[in-house]
């Protein structure tokens, strides 16, 4: 019996081995490729590369998002955590962290949480190679200490001024929370554990401290826990059980927890509310609802008023709700802006509430609005000495299906003759997430150069709201192509750049609609670059095993279990639908330590598009035929597109000589 095992054994091994090896082999010869052909981009990187880090100058300091606490501000500089006055403007100091110093120089802070009575921080750090960050808590004091360090974590809030809950993240899931003590019993427990692998779990605390939320959020489903910031070692209450479809998210006042919620018609978000001791949906009571086609992009609570930062049709702009006047009150934004950047407000009491505004080419720019005085003020700050004749304009192209579908378009004022100017199309349409607005340095740079940027808001995004996700997503995941196609074909009709001088850009699910465009339609752009692009959708979909497959069949489908599902994804996957013809000049950058999107399905699509390209120049070999660069640039550092300052430089650096040299 023994020996009849061994050799099945060893026929699985050899399996193993023989894909391991033609992996191996393909990262290598494209690692060699990309060695010999880099060399001709080298000296154009460079310039661009210099270009950006004198832009990084004036645009860097433009200030990290603050927490105020009363009269103490803490804010995060080049990987120091530091203290100051509230109202000193000496510039008096204190320095309470430094990446440097402990021996974490490779990572970054990603998020900071000061205890109520600010004796401790707990701070996270994540390396540019993982997706696990780890949580350091200081003990403050004249001297700052290390009190503890936990890895793996990925949120966590202080309930009182010693007890501190966290969730710990493995393979890309949250499903466990744990408590810790700094008391003088120190101790640590598991409080929750989520069984379901399509939900995810992390920590908010409502904004006047009562409560902390323990929150499990599938794609479309979620279900709230409370943890009673006075008693933090009594078991967590359940608000209302999961019900399919329905999202909601928790904040308090007065006893009333305030509930921002998919439930009821239309599926678009409201805020309700119920009293803390029933708060079963049955008790929820309307207190206010969006307008159609409208993004919530946040909400602040605080002790009378409660703020939605919202977005519609491109345009941002405030609704202050009174909870004394019972009013509501719409403030219109400069009609620049793209993007809210919030300031954490530990105190709720305040009177002020301050933000950032951003797009593409504008750096964060202070606000501050005021409920008293019932105005916006817009703080002063130190000029960027560069161009700032930078014109926006909001068009509406028409689908496929009548749908109009937004788009946000910047150029130079002074640009003559915008039809000879190139193009930068971007798309994103996935998971009901934003295509990404907020500043960039290298977008400025390429408007000064005279450039045009074209921003398609696209079906499975989520600009206009959840129903525009739906409308991407799944069986409907063709809409998100036909917009794009849409969108840029009225650019060129209405004298924005021509087809051989437009290039499109997509990062990770964007690569989905990129990759499928450049199977349907090439004639319309000239060269595409990609950031860890998705782009075989069908395999990834089929492999169970992958960390992320089954929480994202509610965006994709299970072709697993579904045939039609099947059927559906091949019709528009990237990988399943190249063929032989006439392909844009493609450069991709994808990273070894991708644990979202695996390597193995980009290098076979790059092998597969460049064989079908160079197919096509073959058969077709006349006088001029162009034949497309297809280049692959595999990074042994960062993981999902998350790298380091100096790494992304690099990157984009090369991303825009490549569009520099293919759009001439």
């Amino acid at each position: 019996q023994e020996g009849t095992k061994i050799p099945s054994k060893r026929k699985q091994n050899t399996s193993i081995t023989s894909s391991e090896l033609s992996y191996k082999n393909l990262l290598k010869s494209e690692q060699e490729n990309w060695k010999d052909i880099s060399a001709r981009y080298k000296a154009m990187t460079k310039r661009i590369k210099e270009k950006l880090e004198e832009l990084h100058k004036y645009t860097f300091n433009s200030g990290s998002p603050r927490i105020r606490f009363g009269e103490n501000v803490y804010f995060e500089e080049n990987g120091c955590i530091f203290l100051s006055k509230a109202d000193d403007d000496g510039g008096n100091v204190d320095i309470l962290f430094s990446t440097e110093d402990l021996g974490f120089s490779a990572a970054f802070i990603q998020r900071i949480r000061i205890s109520p009575d600010q004796r401790y921080m707990a701070i996270s750090l994540k390396s540019e190679n993982s997706e696990e960050a780890t949580c350091v808590i200081m003990k403050l004091g004249h001297f700052p200490v290390v009190e503890k360090v936990i890895p793996n974590v990925f949120s966590f809030e202080w309930a009182t001024n010693d007890v501190l809950y966290y969730t710990s993240q493995k393979n890309l899931k949250c499903q466990n929370v744990f408590m810790t003590t700094f008391t003088n019993q120190k101790h640590t427990k598991l409080v929750y554990t989520e069984q379901d692998a399509r939900f995810f779990v992390d920590i908010y605390c409502t904004k006047d401290r009562r409560f902390l939320t323990i929150n499990s959020n599938s794609k479309t489903t979620s279900e709230v826990w409370l943890v009673d910031c006075r008693h933090p070692f009594k078991l967590p209450a359940l608000v209302q059980a999961r019900t399919k479809g329905i999202i909601y998210h928790i904040e308090h006042r007065n006893d009333e927890l305030y509930i921002l919620t998919t439930y009821g018609e239309p599926a678009e978000y409201k805020l309700m509310k119920a009293p803390v001791a029933s708060s079963g949906m049955e008790n929820w009571q309307l207190v206010y609802a969006l307008e159609e086609k409208t993004k919530l992009v946040d909400l602040e609570m605080f002790s009378d008023h409660c703020i939605m930062f919202l977005k519609n049709a491109g345009h941002l702009y405030l609704s202050v709700i009174s909870f004394v006047s019972h009013s509501v009150q719409s403030i219109k934004l400069p009609t620049w802006a793209c993007e809210f950047e919030l300031e954490s407000h530990p105190e709720h009491t305040t009177g002020t509430c301050y933000f950032q505004l951003t797009s593409p080419v504008h750096p964060p720019k202070n606000f501050a609005y005021s409920f008293k005085e019932n105005n916006l003020i817009e703080q002063a700050v130190q000029e960027v000495p560069i161009i700032t004749n930078c014109h926006t304009t909001r068009l509406l192209a028409k689908s496929k299906d009548e749908t109009l579908v937004p788009i946000t378009v910047f150029h130079n004022m002074n640009s003559k003759e915008l039809h000879r100017k190139p193009l930068l199309v971007h798309v994103y349409g996935a998971y009901g997430m934003d295509l990404n607005m907020s500043f960039k340095e290298e977008k400025l740079m390429l408007i000064e150069e005279g450039w045009i940027l074209a921003y398609c808001h696209v079906r499975g995004g989520g600009e206009l709201g959840l129903s525009w996700h739906k409308g991407g997503c799944q069986h409907n995941k063709l809409k998100g192509l036909h917009d794009l196609k849409a969108c840029i074909t009225l650019l060129h009709e209405l004298g924005f750049s021509q087809p051989k001088y437009t290039a499109l850009a997509a990062a990770s699910a964007g690569g989905v609609l990129a990759g499928a465009l450049c199977n349907t339609d090439p004639e319309l752009i000239r060269a595409m670059v990609l950031q860890a692009p998705f782009v075989d959708v069908l395999n990834t979909m089929m492999k169970t095993h992958l960390p992320l497959t089954i929480e994202e069949q509610e965006e994709w489908g299970n072709p697993l279990a579904d045939e039609k599902c099947m059927k559906y994804i091949k019709s528009y996957c990237p990988y399943q639908n190249i063929k032989t013809q006439c392909y844009p000049s493609v450069f991709i950058t994808a990273y070894e330590n991708d644990q979202r999107i695996p390597l193995t399905g980009i290098l076979q699509y790059v092998q597969k598009l460049r064989k079908a390209a160079l197919d096509h120049a073959s058969r077709t070999s006349k006088k001029g035929n162009r034949i497309p660069n297809i280049i692959l640039d595999i990074q042994a550092n960062g993981s999902h597109c998350d790298s380091s300052w100096e790494d992304s430089l690099n990157e984009v650096a090369r991303h825009l000589a490549f569009l520099n040299k293919e759009l001439e």
